[in-house]
């Protein structure tokens, strides 16, 4: 099973980024996204930024991931 979670792209320098979720901060590949900029949320899988996603859907997301916490 894979996951890719939402995260917001706080930084970015030719293809890498620093993305961040909670406190948490990864730089990641936006390779694959070729428009991604700072302020987009992105859905990250093994380091890598996957897709694009608006702003509400993203938030949409992390609120469903927050309600399956015990």
């Amino acid at each position: 099973m894979c996951l890719g979670i939402p995260m917001k792209i706080l930084s970015k320098n030719g293809e890498r980024a620093v993305v961040a979720l909670g406190g948490t901060k990864r730089e990641i590949s936006i390779a694959l996204i070729g428009d991604a900029k700072t302020g987009d949320y992105v859905i990250v899988h093994a380091g890598f930024a996957i897709e694009k996603l608006d702003e509400r859907r993203a938030k949409e997301t992390l609120g469903i991931f927050k309600e399956m916490k015990p």
